[in-house]
């Protein structure tokens, strides 16, 4: 294990100068054995940072704009509803349903028949008809498998 103590003043203040700089830890790691032919490893670097209190400048994070984040729903004018093979754990059966606006959502109904829908897009309100094309679906689908 290395140890901040085998440095010299010059190598420290180098160390400091590079991570002012913008260096990162494995950048240290690589001006160490570049500059000084000092071979640690990351994990020692990651302890020398530490032991001489360098602060390391961390890259601003480049933020996605929510729009960028999921593609727009595609509206296809027609409610799409389709059951799981295998039902959501506390579901007597559930799946999914694409409203015409292409909007979509996770329904389920629990073993005493209470349903649950849970949109995509928080907050996300289904047009009055598309309630009743996906009622109308959804008692068809069920009635189907029998249960």
């Amino acid at each position: 294990m290395f140890s901040a103590s085998k440095l010299s003043e010059e190598q420290k203040s180098a160390l400091h100068r590079w991570a002012a700089d913008g260096a990162s830890i494995a950048d240290l790691q690589k001006h160490l054995k570049d500059e000084f032919d000092i071979g640690i490893t990351y994990m020692d670097a990651r302890f020398l940072v530490l032991d001489l209190g360098i602060e390391l400048l961390e890259a601003p994070k480049e933020e996605k704009k929510p729009e960028d984040e999921a593609p727009k729903p595609v509206p296809t004018g027609t409610v799409e509803v389709t059951m799981d093979g295998l039902a959501l754990p506390g579901a007597l059966v559930s799946g999914k349903v694409v409203f015409s606006d292409g909007e979509s959502a996770i329904w389920m109904l629990d073993h005493q028949g209470r349903p649950g829908l849970d949109p995509d897009t928080p907050g996300y309100r289904p047009t009055q008809e598309d309630v009743i094309d996906f009622q109308k679906q959804l008692s068809e689908m069920i009635r189907k498998k029998g249960y």
